[in-house]
């Protein structure tokens, strides 16, 4: 695959992420639309948390679309993913559909800065055998 082509396919990968935590993450938690909290009591989280959070995914988020801290927003973007998986996991959620989503996620974000990064691509480079 070319490099223009791996780039694309990048930003194609990065624009799907973000817009899909900005639409069903982010917006429903900074507009506080009930499904938000309603889903977070669900969880066990106290009242009063989501529009907390949802500042912080567009935090991260922003970070992530900035080329010059896109490895930063994508760790942290990661490390809150991997507190979401935690709260699935002690709420008892399904494995696959909502356990596992956040890994889903995880690396369909850093797939597409893998694919747009040549220095992300030298550091986990794929290596035939």
């Amino acid at each position: 695959m070319s490099e223009k082509t791996m780039v694309w396919g990048g930003r194609v990968f990065t624009a799907l992420f973000a817009l899909f935590i900005l639409g069903a993450s982010v917006t429903p938690k900074l507009f506080g639309m009930s499904i938000a909290e309603e889903t977070m009591a669900q969880l066990g989280w106290p009242p009063g948390y989501a529009f907390m959070i949802g500042m912080l995914e567009l935090a991260f988020v922003g970070l992530y679309l900035i080329p010059r801290t896109s490895v930063l927003g994508a760790v942290l973007m990661m490390g809150l993913l991997g507190g979401a998986m935690a709260t699935q996991i002690r709420a008892g959620s399904p494995l696959f559909s909502h356990v596992l989503f956040s890994i889903y996620l995880g690396l369909f974000m850093w797939g597409g800065l893998w694919l747009r990064d040549p220095a992300v691509r030298a550091l986990f480079p794929v290596r035939r055998a």
